[in-house]
């Protein structure tokens, strides 16, 4: 299985940057994905997850802001994000957790962070400016 980001990039404050995430080689019917950001220095936090359910988890700091979603069809993963903040300047990061039975518990994954997941792209820089 092979992640790729794309869509990041500068944009001012207030502004809004969707992110994508193909993923290749994946025949796997029951997976968590999810999206994660990186300071130099800091460990990776999780912003969005969705499951195979298509359910999905936003940390309460990004709700109304981030908005999470997936292409079955072309096995991509977005991540909408509006009102940006300074805060939000990172490398951006998806992620993947496959298995065989499903639903994926999404509360597990969002307990557990970076250590749920397994497969992960390369990252994409976010900077938000005045």
């Amino acid at each position: 299985v092979y992640m790729e980001e794309s869509g990041g990039g500068s944009v001012r404050l207030g502004g809004s940057l969707k992110l994508s995430c193909t993923i290749s080689r994946h025949t796997y019917i029951h997976y968590c994905l999810g999206w994660f950001r990186q300071l130099p220095g800091k460990e990776r936090e999780g912003v969005a997850m969705i499951n195979d359910y298509g359910t999905t988890r936003i940390p309460d700091s990004e709700k109304g802001r981030f908005i999470v979603s997936q292409d079955y069809t072309k096995k991509t993963l977005y991540l909408q994000m509006n009102n940006l903040k300074s805060e939000d300047t990172a490398m951006y990061y998806c992620a993947a957790h496959f298995r065989e039975e499903g639903p994926c518990p999404l509360d597990d994954a969002l307990e557990r962070g970076p250590q749920f997941f397994y497969t992960w792209g390369q990252g994409t820089q976010v900077t938000v400016s005045s």
